[in-house]
């Protein structure tokens, strides 16, 4: 608040005290001053005044607040009273109060009158009179001063909350707008993200196409390089298996000589037992004859030319029949085995010549043949893929198929003396291998008959004059020979009892689909010759022991009646001939042959003959309507 100047012109002393001490009085000057007269007043008069005061003048507030003394300076001038009128208008727009003038110089104190005691204190009391006027004019200025500030200070503020209203509002409105324009940019922004990421995505999928292609280009760089040394390589194996190629047929060739030599030596010696025999059976028929003629002469010199006659025809069968007795066969027998083994015999022929005249070296795929079929078991899907790479490798038109189905043929045939040979496997491969490739039957045929020649069927007897020794006979009929010593006859008959069940689950294995070019029809027909043909003995009863082991299942399902014959003619005669031996070795086999005929075992499909399929389940075999008993039958069935 600005200070209002009370400018008051009186004389300069009156009664000794100066009244103007100081032009410029403020308004708490001007109280100090008043306190000071008042108490010099009551300090010069015994008399207590009407106005005399105890305590010092104090400003209050409206509200009763002490307010300070200096909020107005008064100072008056008769300078100020000219233009009195003009400068009250300047005060009030600038918030202060004109003080109103006060003269005195009506009043006078002189301070030589003496005249009269109660004239000091009389201008005393008219000076308190109009100081009394004074400080009523300054409360009253004072509370109009303050009124007008309230208001003034009422307008500001609600001129200060209308702006802050409206800075208020302004402020929503700009934050409403920074809000909408951070969404904006967000939004914005986002975009701008799923661009980049699209940009970032076409771009690396063009970086990683780019290197694949270079990964690509390096791979076929790298590959012809890997292929040009490759067949450097395989030019320098070529010529080293040349080489190696040349160096074997020279030792082959001289080899071959050598066996060749030994097989005329072989023949030689075995055309001098032949004659040996021939003489040794001509001189027993001369005996004979003799013997005859001696026990009827007359007869015999009466008889004339039909005599004679029929005495060489009687010398002719004696002949024959001794002949007979050291190879015992029926004659359709041995001419399919010859057929067969001369099918083999051309085959091993031909690829003698491919192999001289290619410098390939083809054991690879014997190899590879023979590890497949070794993987072969009694599982459906293993069977059929083993099967499929078989005829993989027939068509492979780097090796020659008659080299492919060579190694088949003797694989499959040797595969069976290993301890995990599956014969129902093996034959389910063999019949859909050869249903596609039929000129292999013959061929796996000719090296199970060379392994084995009870699968022909045919037995060579041992006679004295016909072999050097027993081990000579053992090694006609099959027997290995290891370091020069022959195997034994127990080992032997397992291994004879391996390739006729092989030959057993052969002929009696169908397949859907695929035909078998050695089925049950040639099934029954090895039977019959066996049982016409040959005699009864250790090997031929292992043979048909293990034969009706694999097929007489499925012998009896397709001839039942027929099949019922043929065991009984086995219990009847061939049984009784094994028992008329009185060997003890033969008894195990006899009494295994007729549990299977008497417990019918031919009813019950023999283990392994169905093939699982991945997951295992039990396979029910077939109960047979046919309880009938045995029927007689003749010596001859064909």
């Amino acid at each position: 608040m600005e200070a209002v100047k009370l400018e008051i012109r009186c004389p300069q002393m009156v009664n000794g005290i100066g009244l103007e001490p100081d032009p410029d009085w403020s308004f708490k000057s001007l109280l100090l001053e008043l306190d000071s007269l008042e108490k010099k007043l009551n300090l010069s008069s015994s008399v207590s005044l009407p106005f005399a005061k105890t305590k010092s003048r104090e400003i209050y507030g409206e509200k009763g607040t002490k307010r300070s003394s200096n909020a107005f300076v008064m100072s008056v001038s008769d300078e100020d009273f000219e233009d009195s009128e003009g400068e009250n208008e300047k005060v009030r727009d600038r918030g202060l109060v004109k003080a109103a003038r006060f003269n005195c110089n009506e009043f006078y104190f002189s301070s030589s009158d003496d005249d009269s005691d109660d004239q000091p204190c009389l201008d005393v009391q008219t000076l308190m009179n109009e100081v009394g006027l004074v400080e009523s004019a300054l409360y009253e200025l004072t509370h109009e001063h303050q009124l007008g500030v309230k208001e003034e200070i009422r307008n500001t503020i609600s001129a200060l909350e209308t702006d802050l209203m409206n800075e208020s509002e302004k402020s929503s409105s700009a934050h409403t707008k920074v809000e909408k324009y951070r969404e904006a940019r967000r939004e914005v922004e986002r975009k701008f993200d799923v661009q980049y990421q699209r940009r970032v995505a076409e771009g690396l999928d063009n970086h990683l196409t780019a290197v694949q292609r270079d990964h690509e280009l390096k791979s076929q760089i790298e590959e012809r390089k890997i292929r040009s040394d490759a067949a450097h390589e395989e030019a320098k194996r070529r010529e080293k298996a040349l080489q190696e190629e040349r160096l074997r047929q020279e030792k082959a060739k001289a080899e071959a000589e050598a066996k060749l030599k030994a097989e005329e030596a072989n023949r030689a010696a075995l055309e001098a037992e032949r004659i040996a025999a021939k003489e040794a059976a001509e001189k027993e028929a001369a005996k004979s004859s003799k013997a005859n003629t001696s026990e009827v002469p007359q007869t015999e010199a009466s008889g004339g030319p039909n005599a004679t006659s029929s005495r060489v025809e009687n010398d002719k069968t004696n002949k024959s029949e001794l002949a007979g007795n050291m190879l015992r066969a029926a004659e359709s027998a041995l001419k399919l085995e010859r057929e067969r083994l001369q099918k083999l015999k051309e085959l091993e022929e031909i690829n003698q010549s491919l192999r001289s005249s290619s410098n390939q070296n083809f054991d690879r795929t014997g190899r590879l043949i023979g590890r497949l079929i070794r993987q072969i078991s009694g599982n459906k899907d293993k069977v059929s893929t083993q099967a499929s790479e078989l005829v993989k490798i027939f068509n492979n038109p780097h090796c020659p198929q008659t080299i492919s189905i060579a190694y088949f043929a003797q694989k499959v045939v040797s595969n069976c003396e290993s301890p995990s040979h599956s014969a129902f496997a093996c034959a389910h491969v063999i019949v859909l291998v050869t249903s596609q490739f039929p000129q292999a039957m013959d061929l796996v045929l000719a090296e199970i008959h060379r392994a084995c020649i009870y699968t022909v069927p045919k037995h060579i007897s041992y006679t004295k004059s016909a072999f050097e020794s027993k081990e000579a006979y053992w090694k006609v009929i099959g027997y290995k020979e290891d370091d020069g010593k022959i195997e034994s006859t127990t080992d032997y008959l397992v291994r004879l009892e391996s390739y006729m069940k092989l030959y057993g689950a052969l002929v009696q294995t169908e397949v859907a689909g695929c035909q078998n070019v050695h089925g049950l029809k040639e099934g029954w027909a090895w039977l019959a010759r066996f049982l016409n043909a040959l005699p009864a003995n250790m090997y031929t009863a292992v043979a048909l022991y293990a034969f009706l082991q694999m097929a007489g299942f499925a012998l009896f399902r397709k001839y039942r009646s027929q099949f019922m014959k043929m065991l009984n003619f086995i219990s009847e005669n061939f049984l009784n001939a094994l028992r008329s031996q009185d060997d003890p070795d033969l008894r195990p086999i006899t009494s295994k042959i007729q549990c299977y005929l008497e417990d019918k075992l031919f009813l019950q499909e023999p283990e392994g003959r169905t093939l699982h399929s991945s997951l295992l389940s039990n396979n029910m075999a077939p109960e047979s309507d046919y309880h009938g008993p045995y029927h007689q039958q003749s010596r001859h069935f064909y």
